[in-house]
């Protein structure tokens, strides 16, 4: 079953890390990122621009475009991982692991439905990826 593990942070603390703590972090990243690979399991894994690069679609009457993110919270939504794992113990596992290499923050698990079933399948998506 494929499951997006959606990685929420605080902006402002990530973006303040200097370059060599945003090198370890992503380094250890990496490490699991390349176990996950090497297992058939990792499909696309996306590191966000700061919402302050968004641009928001109010589905108003008349549409309404507006800079930065539809909500203000605490915690941003900075990056996702698409996984091919066999439950949601397993996705928790992989969710239990990233975050002893990224400290702070939360990661969400959600399994996936393929919106138009047929155009990629879920290992037509993870080879597209890796």
């Amino acid at each position: 079953m494929l499951y997006a593990l959606l990685c929420y942070n605080s902006e402002e603390t990530v973006f303040a890390w200097s370059k060599a703590e945003d090198e370890a972090v992503m380094a250890r990243l990496g490490a699991v990122q390349d176990k996950l690979s090497a297992q058939g399991k990792l499909g696309p894994a996306l590191r966000l621009m700061p919402t302050t690069t968004a641009t928001t679609l109010r589905k108003s009457d008349p549409p309404m475009v507006v800079d930065g993110p539809y909500a203000e919270t605490k915690e941003q939504l900075l990056g996702f991982y698409i996984l091919d794992l066999a439950n949601l113990d397993e996705a928790l596992d992989v969710a239990r692991e990233l975050g002893l290499a990224n400290p702070g923050g939360a990661y969400e698990v959600r399994p996936l439905l393929l919106y138009a079933p047929g155009v990629l399948s879920p290992e037509q998506l993870l080879a597209a990826a890796g």
